[in-house]
């Protein structure tokens, strides 16, 4: 190694360690893409289901404030697998990640990042339940993206930037179908689906594509 050159590849590396113990960086590309596969699907299938019952075709009945609710309610159930089977591919990716690259999932660190997305995450549905129960439908797409945004935001601090950018495009998206009530499935699924696609292309051609530069070592705050 040359003399001249191992002081500042020292440093590096002391930087590095630090980055590694102030950042959860054991975040994988597919944990983004399964996301957004999750939420394109989920989104695909709630508009099957609203055009199965706007057209009278669905076992709800013909369109009235009763089959309203009966709509409603599949829809519900159609979000929540979606979040949990999105949750749930991406913690596996970013569980089998972490053990590629050495880094323990469950630290200090990660724990501090869960609980920061987790609070926007929970105000933002005690919300979304009271919006739901006085009947506006049409904000909880706007409420969805913007509480997600916010959480990622606030989580962005102990990940990589990247995650902080795909809040503020969440965030963004969630207010402008604020004026757009009629399309919030549509800004949902941009949101939840192509977004997180994008992202995850972004993480791999940045920190994954080349794997001599792999997640875990190579972090551009």
């Amino acid at each position: 190694m040359d003399e001249q050159t191992r002081p500042l590849q020292d440093l590096q590396h002391i930087k590095q360690m630090m980055e590694r113990s102030s950042r959860f960086t054991a975040l994988s590309s597919l944990s983004g893409i399964s996301a957004g596969v999750c939420g394109l699907a989920g989104a695909w299938i709630a508009s099957q289901k609203i055009d199965c019952w706007q057209r009278g075709d669905c076992n709800f009945g013909r369109p009235s404030a009763e089959s309203l609710n009966g709509l409603l309610n599949y829809l519900l159930v159609v979000a929540l697998l979606t979040f949990v089977t999105a949750f749930l591919t991406a913690f596996v990716f970013t569980l089998w990640r972490s053990k590629k690259t050495g880094l323990s999932l469950w630290r200090t660190i990660s724990l501090r990042l869960i609980w920061n997305i987790a609070v926007p995450l929970l105000a933002g549905g005690l919300l979304l339940m009271r919006l739901i129960q006085l009947g506006q439908y049409g904000l909880a797409a706007p409420c969805c993206l913007i509480f997600y945004g916010l959480g990622l935001v606030n989580a962005g601090k102990y990940t990589l930037s990247e995650v902080s950018y795909l809040g503020y495009a969440q965030l963004l998206l969630g207010i402008a179908s604020l004026w757009a009530p009629a399309y919030g499935l549509y800004f949902w699924a941009a949101g939840f689906g192509i977004f997180h696609i994008v992202y995850g292309l972004v993480m791999w051609a940045r920190y994954e594509r080349n794997l001599s530069h792999p997640i875990s070592t190579t972090v551009k705050a």
